[in-house]
């Protein structure tokens, strides 16, 4: 009786831990609700920098935008530090911190083993039409938005097939006109922001 009681017990606990991650993977497979009041950023549209000065040297800018508290964000990060060593000499990658409350940038930069400026500018979501971590914006010359929208459709970005971001920075390199992404490219999945919860 005991050994039918410890397995019955064990099979339970194995079916929660199973529930728990499915619920866990669900969730992480959800877009993320548009905000109320959102503004849209259009493709070409010029992106307001205010005060903040990024690299002028004429190359495209990929600002990643990240927070260590959303785990969506964690899932990316090694990718995402294998495209600016990809792109090392040909884009300008930039990590824009969203919430600096626990971690600063030098921090985010040391945890992560970041190799590109990390800054805490959580006003340039907005202007970049961006409300949940991680995405990717990229810049052409003029501070023209040329993409917004998610690195994969995967969360640990390994289907080649769906590198969205790594595909429109290439586009951009390659001097292709601005093309429509997949609605899976651009409908943004991940931590809504300015909590970044899911």
């Amino acid at each position: 009786m005991k050994k039918i009681f410890i397995g019955v017990l064990l099979t339970g606990i194995l079916c929660c831990i199973g529930i728990l991650f499915w619920y866990t993977d669900y969730q992480y497979a959800l877009p993320t609700p548009v905000p109320a009041g959102y503004q849209s950023v259009k493709t070409g549209e010029h992106v307001q920098l205010g005060t903040l000065s990024l690299p002028g040297d004429g190359k495209p800018v990929l600002l990643h935008f990240f927070n260590p508290a959303c785990p969506c964000s964690r899932f990316n990060i090694k990718y995402f530090n294998s495209l600016t060593e990809k792109y090392k000499g040909k884009a300008n990658m930039v990590v824009v911190l969203m919430n600096a409350a626990k971690d600063t940038p030098t921090a985010v930069r040391k945890r992560f083993a970041i190799g590109v400026p990390v800054i805490y500018a959580p006003e340039l979501a907005k202007r970049c039409g961006v409300y949940s971590t991680p995405q990717a914006v990229i810049l052409a010359k003029g501070n023209k938005l040329y993409y917004r929208g998610n690195y994969n459709l995967t969360r640990y970005c390994t289907d080649p097939k769906t590198e969205f971001a790594k595909q429109a920075l290439d586009n951009l390199l390659n001097h292709v006109e601005q093309t429509e992404f997949q609605p899976l490219a651009t409908r943004a999945y991940g931590c809504s922001l300015p909590e970044c919860t899911l």
